[in-house]
């Protein structure tokens, strides 16, 4: 059976992963009037980054080792993205559910930033 923490830890991961689905799917959407370059170039970062850069014993796979607080800065990026992004490009019934979605993945990160913090400080 699985314990709550558990449970909370996939929720968490699942808020995450929808938020950045909306900010992969809403920046592009929002810089492409603007420069077709920078919409693409939006894409590669809000996945890129987070792919090279993470923190050891919070991926199984970790390519270049940052510390915690560089993980949290990636997904607070991800999660102001999706927002602004959001609210730029898409009209407000659209942009209020992903505001929404990332103020929820904002409560249910806080165990797994603390995790993250307290593994730099030790």
């Amino acid at each position: 059976m699985r314990e709550m923490g558990d449970a909370r830890a996939d929720l968490a991961s699942v808020l995450r992963f929808a938020t950045e689905l909306c900010a992969w799917v809403a920046a592009p959407w929002a810089l492409a009037g603007w420069s077709v370059t920078a919409a693409v170039a939006s894409v590669v970062l809000l996945i890129g980054l987070p792919t090279v850069f993470s923190t050891p014993g919070d991926k199984a796979q970790v390519i270049v080792a940052v510390p915690g607080g560089v993980t949290i800065a990636l997904v607070l990026l991800q999660l102001v993205v999706a927002v602004a992004a959001s609210w730029s490009a898409w009209p407000a019934w659209a942009a209020a559910p992903v505001t929404a979605l990332a103020l929820a993945c904002l409560i249910t990160e806080r165990p797994r930033w603390r995790g993250l913090l307290a593994a730099a400080r030790a």
